[in-house]
């Protein structure tokens, strides 16, 4: 047996060559390996189809162009780890917020005079023997660390309760079915 029947064998041809058995077999069967035409065309692609342009689709009768659109939104499930890295983001600056007004109103305060007043007050009712001073109480580095430690007490526990919340939503979420939002487009 020659080696051009053994390849015509091999490629489903009854002892002729492919392009023959291409063409005995049909346009719609094709050859199992490359043809000296396949090289030649190079690679194989789809038959191109005519088709025509799709006509444009109408809004739906019932909808009106002007009116805004309305979408029933269900809010199932909540990401956990979203909350957190959101409410710490939040509870952070909340608590910056916090120390710089701390700051503020203790500058005003302290510029109306209103620390030496009440320090007065203060040592007129005691006496003039006692050695109280109200500005080594409510001084600038004392509030300032108080309002720093309130900030940090803040960041941790709204942070926490934040994914508490978002987990026990998702636990009531799945028993009930989400909360259910309408949305309109304004």
């Amino acid at each position: 047996m020659s080696s051009s029947s053994t390849a015509s064998q091999r490629l489903g041809a009854p002892g002729g060559s492919t392009a023959a058995a291409a063409d005995a077999a049909g346009p719609r069967a094709a050859p199992r390996g490359r043809t000296d035409e396949a090289v030649e065309r190079g690679p194989a692609r789809a038959p191109e189809v005519a088709r025509e342009p799709a006509a444009p689709r109408d809004p739906a009768p019932d909808v009106d162009a002007g009116a805004p659109r309305q979408v029933r939104l269900t809010a199932a499930r909540i990401n956990p780890w979203s909350i957190l890295k959101l409410s710490f983001l939040v509870s952070v600056a909340l608590g910056v917020v916090l120390v710089v007004v701390v700051a503020l109103l203790w500058t005003v305060l302290d510029r109306m005079g209103v620390f030496t007043d009440v320090n007065t007050v203060i040592t007129e009712v005691v006496g003039s023997e006692s050695s109280f001073d109200l500005m080594q109480v409510v001084g600038l580095s004392r509030v300032l660390s108080l309002a720093v430690v309130v900030a940090v007490v803040d960041v941790v526990l709204l942070t926490l309760l934040a994914t508490l919340g978002a987990v026990l939503y998702n636990i009531c979420s799945a028993l009930v079915g989400g909360a259910r939002l309408t949305l309109t487009d304004d």
